[in-house]
């Protein structure tokens, strides 16, 4: 009888990934990274333990987004007094610090429990091109749509 295989913290390897900012829509940078964070991609990954690898994002201030969530995407804090919510455009937001734009939509795409803090910790966002990581020989990941590949509906 096999019994279930259940990871344990010290067999975690993490590997590092980088991944280029403007080669694709926030959304598919985000949902990328989110699942290298959380190791879902990995043979041992396990629910309660952190498997995740590093992901260093490059060029947040090249970011692209579709549509018109250019113009139209808000970003909210609130104070925790009356009337204390404020608001941010899009645009505001990444002529102020891009990476914040990058790292909230990772955020928003991890599950909400007590590993999210730590596998934040593993993220590294930066505006340019240059990164300090190059030490631990990160792969580039590319999250580039494959040309061959058609959209539902289209010829």
């Amino acid at each position: 009888m096999m019994k279930t295989y259940s990871a344990k913290p010290a067999e975690v390897t993490r590997k590092w990934y980088v991944i280029d900012a403007s080669e694709a829509p926030l959304g598919r940078i985000a949902t990328t990274a989110a699942s290298l964070l959380t190791g879902k991609g990995k043979p041992m990954f396990t629910q309660h333990i952190d498997c995740g690898d590093f992901v260093v994002i490059v060029n947040a201030d090249d970011l692209v987004l579709t549509g018109s969530k250019p113009d139209t995407k808000m970003y909210y804090r609130h104070s925790h007094y009356a009337g204390g919510l404020k608001e941010i455009k899009f645009s505001q937001q990444m002529a102020k610090d891009s990476t914040v734009v990058v790292a909230h939509a990772i955020r928003g795409m991890l599950p909400v429990n007590k590993l999210r803090d730590d596998r934040l910790k593993r993220l590294k966002v930066y505006a340019g091109e240059d990164h300090q990581h190059a030490a631990q020989n990160p792969e580039v990941l590319s999250t580039k749509r494959s040309p061959e590949r058609k959209v539902k509906g289209s010829k």
